[in-house]
């Protein structure tokens, strides 16, 4: 009976691990058709008709947990904080890949975690020992590296790529405050702020594009892929421990590179190389740490970049 349950065991971790890997794809390909179709289509519409693809799978996953779930939420005003949070890490994303390679953005979105670390022993009160903060440190000097910051190399966009990464690293912490909180309710009220702030956005600036059916698709598409990549990596975490998974974020990165070569034609520049091993490296140790001292939170896995 032991050997059955441990068979078992290994094989709930093993498919928590296939099905982290699979949601990591799912949330490179998202990225890859969002740097694509900002090509073509202003942010604002793009968040639009995404959002609206999206709710194609939420609608039934709302309807089978009640309507009352989504109107009665825990902490309304950090709910607000979380959507806005939300819409500022997608916007400012597909805003910065429109100017750089996709793995450059993605380098960025990397140092997650270590900003996770420092918002989490700031305003959760979590402690933080000596090794993780300089672990933290190295991995700003890795930001640093990745950006590259001279009056010559400084671009607006990888200042959207940084404060994207900010956001999105926040919104980690707020999924952790607000973890009692079902993964529908979450990802459709961000849904509905990333639909809301789109049409906001087309309206201020007029720059409607009419789609072609083609590309129609690929934009509602790029909202259901987005989706099954969140109930991926859910999924994912409650077959395996988060501590197990937490490392295979950096996936990402190479999906970023392969994408980003196979289909635009870029490469990343050496500082973005030696900034993203200084970030991984940083990032990994962090995980290792809180390992040590206690689990790793699930919130403390980037559901996707986006």
């Amino acid at each position: 009976m032991a050997k059955k349950r441990l068979f078992t065991t290994r094989n709930m971790v093993l498919a928590g691990i296939l099905v982290t890997l699979l949601g990591d794809l799912m949330f490179a390909l998202n990225d890859t058709m969002g740097k694509w179709l900002v090509a073509s289509f202003s942010v604002g519409q793009v968040l639009f008709i995404r959002s609206i693809g999206a709710f194609v799978i939420l609608a039934p996953m709302v309807a089978r947990q009640g309507v009352d779930r989504l109107v009665w939420v825990e902490r309304p005003g950090l709910q607000v904080a979380r959507v806005v949070l939300s819409t500022l890490d997608t916007g400012l994303f597909y805003t910065a890949v429109i100017y750089m390679p996709l793995a450059d953005v993605l380098a960025f979105y990397m140092a997650a975690p270590i900003y996770v670390a420092v918002a989490s022993h700031l305003f959760l009160g979590e402690k933080v020992g000596w090794r993780r903060w300089l672990a933290i440190l190295i991995g700003f000097a890795g930001v640093l590296v990745a950006l590259r910051p001279s009056p010559d190399s400084l671009s607006l966009a990888s200042l959207f790529a940084v404060a994207g990464s900010l956001s999105f690293g926040l919104l980690l912490v707020l999924n952790r405050v607000l973890r009692g909180t079902s993964d529908a309710t979450l990802v459709t009220w961000q849904t509905a702020g990333a639909l809301l702030i789109g049409a906001a956005m087309m309206a201020v600036m007029g720059d409607w594009v009419t789609p072609t059916a083609f590309e129609l698709g690929a934009t509602l598409l790029l909202g259901i892929v987005s989706c099954v990549a969140h109930l991926l990596i859910t999924r994912g975490l409650k077959l395996a421990p988060a501590s197990t998974l937490a490392p295979l974020q950096y996936s990402l990165l190479l999906w970023g590179v392969v994408f980003g070569y196979l289909f635009f034609g870029d490469v990343p520049a050496a500082n973005i190389w030696i900034g993203s091993g200084i970030i991984v490296l940083a990032g990994l140790f962090i995980f290792h740490r809180q390992n040590v001292k206690a689990e790793v939170p699930p919130e403390s896995v980037p559901r996707g970049v986006n």
